[in-house]
């Protein structure tokens, strides 16, 4: 059965409705998605390559987690959702910090995205060797400096996905885990 999503209006308001995530895509229809960034203790943060089959930024360097929010599903349900499917990763609650949200919109030949997107950051050490990795969503994991996926950012996100918004975000978070000594 395919995923039904929630429709959003353009400001990210319930409007009572929910689609297949297909009709979303072809439509337009304005529906919720997440983002989750995993931080070690030292500021690392564990990157994903997307699968080449994805539609979107196939074999691109990406933020830890993601994807769309179910119909019925708040956001904090489906960054831990989207952990356990994609990397076999157990996130609690209250391990999630919600840092922020933004609108989005993508276009390609097949699908019109646009998407309301919460931003989370978790605190957690992963050994990546243990990781359950869904190979169709995600193809391979390494932990990435502070500094290096900052320069990367400010370099027109060189060899990661374009995905502006969502890494400002990172950036912003780092600043102001530093102002309060977080990492």
């Amino acid at each position: 059965m395919e995923e039904l999503l929630d429709v959003l209006n353009e400001k990210g308001e319930y409007i009572g409705k929910f689609d297949t995530r297909a009709n979303c895509h072809l439509h337009g229809l304005w529906h919720k998605a997440v983002v989750v960034f995993i931080l070690d203790s030292e500021g690392q943060v564990l990157l994903q390559r997307r699968s080449l089959t994805k539609k979107l930024w196939p074999n691109m360097w990406d933020v830890t987690a993601g994807g769309h929010v179910l119909a019925g599903e708040l956001g904090f349900q489906a960054v831990m959702r989207e952990c356990q499917e994609e990397l076999g990763i157990s996130i609690c609650k209250n391990e999630l910090t919600f840092i922020g949200a933004t609108s989005s919109s993508t276009k390609n030949e097949h699908i019109l995205n646009n998407h309301i997107n919460e931003y989370y950051v978790v605190i957690k050490n992963v050994d990546i060797s243990t990781l359950i990795i869904q190979d169709a969503e995600v193809a391979e994991v390494k932990w990435i400096s502070k500094n290096e996926i900052i320069t990367k950012i400010l370099n027109n996100c060189e060899g990661i996905t374009d995905k502006v918004g969502c890494w400002n975000y990172l950036i912003r978070y780092y600043e102001w885990s530093e102002q309060n000594r977080v990492l």
